[in-house]
């Protein structure tokens, strides 16, 4: 398996620390809002690694943080806290509204098919880490409190910026538009560990530490979460692009200089789902939810199937027209694949093998989901039994998680039904009471009698008021139908 290293910026084979398991961590949300659909690609994407590594048979143990306190829109204390922002705006406490974001959050992974991680670890839990941790940097001189809080001092680091070549002028806090320089810092890019002092005089969870009431900065929370879990290292961690920095730069700065070794060796950043005006966000344009795809008729695992259509190191533009297109290419996939016969031929292992290697090996290049959907089809289109295709089909879902012969043979029942109910139309007697014959109305009385049959009851009462309103009255009789016009 190859994957790209954000961290060395070129792919790398993957070799985990200790081959008995595979340590990830994934950031998870800010639970003060509903997650958005360019939120939730990043999880769609980390939910595909997580799965292929279990898919080549490694343990894994995922860990993900859920952020319930602080995280303010930058380290210059800056912005409205999120959760008090949330937590204002519904009218309820800071803990109810996390608690609540949080289920709505998981209930959208469910219906998107993630899995949930092994651990979920609210950072409101894990106070006592984030003080050991900063104690001991204060200890070893790479921290220091000014103003009532406590700062990283990032001039100790051979090297801070780790994931791009960064202009530094355009990466410090105190200088970029709109946010006030804090004067606190010794370095513009030294970073908040813990606050005392803020511009958020209701702050409203906080916690004794040796250097006063306060609260953590939000880079601690994960470095915390993730030692606490799996240990002193780390062979995976993911995010969206955006957390790259100053989050996870942040993230690296403290870790390593806190337990004096290399951490992580793999990052894994997803890059943002834009609309054509640009990154999506909470607060511009229309919220764009998972349940607001449900209430436009949307099938959320036709969002899933959207995302693993492109590499997750690609930019990527949602538009309605785009999603409608993913949606009959789900729908003709799935139709291909009811079409199929369970009962047809024997099991090939020799197929099966063969096109289990070529998934693998698609997902193993730095996890081509597009390429790894073209093994669906190429199956689809192989000289084999049906019984195989499904069965190969079956070992991919487990990856792509796009429920395929769930929904296969769902389709493939009600396939069934209209088939049986179009023979029982054949059979149906449409009697006009006056002798004269009318084929189009026939027509429609026999499609009333279909979809009776497939209980659409719905279509079958609006043809009877169709007729109605064209002055045909009609009776019901045993096995047919009688018709006149009045």
């Amino acid at each position: 398996m190859y994957i790209y290293n954000s961290a060395s910026r070129k792919k790398e084979e993957f070799k985990p620390n200790d081959p008995s398991i595979v340590k990830m961590y994934t950031c998870g949300p800010t639970v003060y809002h509903y997650a958005h659909i360019g939120n939730l690609r990043s999880y769609i994407m980390e939910d595909v690694l997580e799965k292929y590594l279990r898919y080549q048979k490694y343990n894994v143990k995922r860990v993900m943080n859920i952020t319930d306190v602080g995280h303010l829109t930058s380290d210059a204390d800056e912005g409205e806290d999120k959760m008090l922002k949330g937590a204002k705006r519904e009218q309820k406490s800071v803990m109810e509204i996390a608690q609540f974001y949080t289920d709505a959050f998981f209930d959208d992974c469910k219906k998107l098919n993630i899995k949930r991680p092994d651990v979920v670890e609210p950072a409101t839990n894990c106070i006592d880490e984030y003080i050991k941790i900063i104690t001991k940097l204060i200890d070893t001189g790479y921290a220091y409190l000014a103003g009532g809080n406590v700062y990283f001092d990032t001039s100790k680091l051979n090297q801070y910026y780790i994931f791009n070549d960064f202009n530094e002028e355009d990466l410090q806090v105190g200088v970029r538009e709109g946010v006030d320089e804090d004067t606190n810092k010794k370095n513009k890019n030294d970073f908040v560990l813990w606050f005392t002092k803020s511009k958020f005089e209701d702050q409203a969870l906080k916690w004794d530490s040796p250097w006063g009431v306060g609260y953590p900065g939000w880079h601690i929370e994960c470095s915390g979460i993730s030692m606490k879990h799996l240990g002193d290292d780390l062979d995976i961690h993911c995010g969206g692009i955006d957390n790259a920095f100053p989050h996870h730069t942040n993230e690296i700065a403290q870790s390593e200089s806190y337990l004096g070794h290399h951490w992580c060796n793999y990052w894994m950043h997803v890059h943002h789902l834009n609309t054509t005006s640009g990154k999506m966000s909470k607060s511009d344009g229309e919220f764009l939810t998972v349940s607001l795809l449900e209430q436009k008729g949307y099938d959320p695992l036709v969002y899933r199937m959207f995302c693993l259509q492109s590499h997750y190191r690609k930019t990527l533009l949602f538009s309605w027209e785009n999603l409608d297109n993913a949606t009959k290419t789900f729908d003709k996939l799935i139709n291909k694949i009811a079409a199929l016969n369970p009962d047809d031929g024997d099991m090939n292992q020799e197929v099966f093998d063969q096109f289990h290697q070529k998934f693998s090996d698609a997902l193993g290049n730095d996890l081509n989901t597009s390429l790894a959907l073209t093994c669906v089809y190429d199956i689809l289109k192989f000289d084999t039994s049906d019984k195989t295709k499904l069965a190969v089909i079956d070992d991919f879902d487990y990856v792509l998680g796009l429920d395929l012969l769930k929904k296969a043979e769902i389709k493939r029942q009600a396939n069934k039904a209209a088939a049986k109910a179009t023979a029982g139309a054949a059979e149906y007697q449409v009697i006009a009471e006056d002798g004269a014959a009318d084929a189009e109305i026939e027509e429609k009385l026999k499609n009333r009698y279909a979809a009776k049959k497939a209980k659409d009851f719905a279509t079958a009462d609006q043809i009877r008021d169709d007729l109605k309103a064209a002055g045909i009255e009609i009776t019901d009789i045993p096995n047919g139908v009688k018709w006149k016009k009045i």
